[in-house]
């Protein structure tokens, strides 16, 4: 199982790799969220033979020996479409597969609310109503660092270091939708940071 896994995550990355380059530019309309999962987490999904992918638009790659490892994460790029209701990743999902029963949960369109401290998203398999998915447990201590490019005319807005934990029920309805054991998938569990990357044109100085 485990050689099967890392196959897979190995084939979306090589897949996605002629596109990484591109989605980390520092251009205008190249805004990126970068989300790494702790270490380990990999590990226990790994365990209980689910898969952890992005796809629509966003690459994946591993750090670590492979996804089983205690050590192993899972890399997410996702290009960001927009930010007039918030972070917009629109035409982007975070893919939990069930290899054992081929059950999928997906995280769709994921939405940023840095004012509010959370991620929201569409789960198809569940409500199919926006909900909040992932709580940024450090938000209040989140400070947006502005770097001005003039020679490039390149503006640079980065939130770095967002703690990011599975919100209030989450774990319970993976669980749930992806034929697991009851209590496979904490509650709350701590998953992930992220660093938030927003470009845009800057003014020349006339």
């Amino acid at each position: 199982m485990r050689k099967i896994l890392v196959t897979i995550a190995t084939v979306i990355s090589l897949a996605a790799s002629s596109n990484i380059a591109l989605a980390d530019g520092a251009k205008p309309g190249q805004s990126m969220t970068h989300m790494k999962t702790l270490a380990g987490i990999s590990s226990i999904l790994e365990g209980q033979g689910i898969l952890l992918y992005v796809q629509g638009g966003a690459t994946a790659a591993v750090i670590g020996e492979s996804i089983g490892s205690a050590d192993g994460q899972v890399v997410f790029h996702i290009p960001i479409t927009g930010t007039k209701t918030g972070v917009e990743h629109t035409g982007s999902n975070i893919v939990f597969f069930n290899s054992a029963n081929n059950k999928k949960v997906e995280l769709k369109n994921p939405l940023i609310d840095l004012a509010k401290g959370t991620i929201s998203a569409i789960i198809p398999q569940g409500t199919g109503e926006v909900t909040t998915v992932l709580q940024i447990t450090n938000a209040a201590a989140l400070k947006a660092t502005v770097t001005n490019d003039r020679k490039a005319l390149l503006k640079t807005t980065a939130y770095k270091g967002a703690a990011l934990s599975l919100a209030p029920g989450i774990g319970a309805a993976l669980t749930s939708l992806l034929g697991l054991p009851m209590g496979s998938i904490p509650e709350n569990l701590p998953f992930a940071t992220a660093d938030v990357s927003l470009y845009s044109v800057l003014k020349a100085k006339r």
